[in-house]
């Protein structure tokens, strides 16, 4: 069984509760790493200078305290490969599904490649492949 590393725990501890019960579910069944938790204005605006987030501080649910965001990807890491990328998106997802029909979260998980959670992922013209938030 995988483990996350004491820097994604630290990331990780950054995020509101349900993001860390769905995290350390998902890491018992498929390796991963977390990349980003709580964003504090610097690493925001960052974040938006290189075009990884579409807002500026203090709009993204990376900037709440505790986050209501996470990014996270397989490990090994393989920035390119967007297959394994949106597999990985599935598990979390489905995890995350049954997690709420037990009643141990109570937030919904949308994913940076599906924004309004309508399973279509062509409907969106900014994709990122590592986020997840709460709805």
């Amino acid at each position: 069984m995988a483990a996350y590393s004491k820097s994604s725990r630290e990331k990780l501890s950054s995020c509101h509760l349900d993001l860390q019960i769905i995290f350390n579910e998902v890491v018992k069944y498929f390796d991963n790493t977390i990349v980003c938790g709580e964003r504090n204005e610097a690493d925001q605006t960052e974040a938006y200078n290189k075009g990884f987030s579409k807002v500026k501080f203090p709009n993204s649910k990376h900037n709440s305290s505790p986050s209501m965001a996470v990014d996270s990807v397989p490990y090994p890491i393989e920035w390119e490969n967007k297959d394994r990328m949106k597999f990985y998106v599935g598990f979390v997802l489905g995890v995350a599904q049954m997690l709420k029909n037990e009643n141990r979260i109570s937030h919904t998980l949308i994913s940076g490649l599906d924004w309004d959670g309508d399973t279509l992922l062509k409907d969106h013209t900014f994709q990122d492949h590592p986020h997840f938030q709460l709805k």
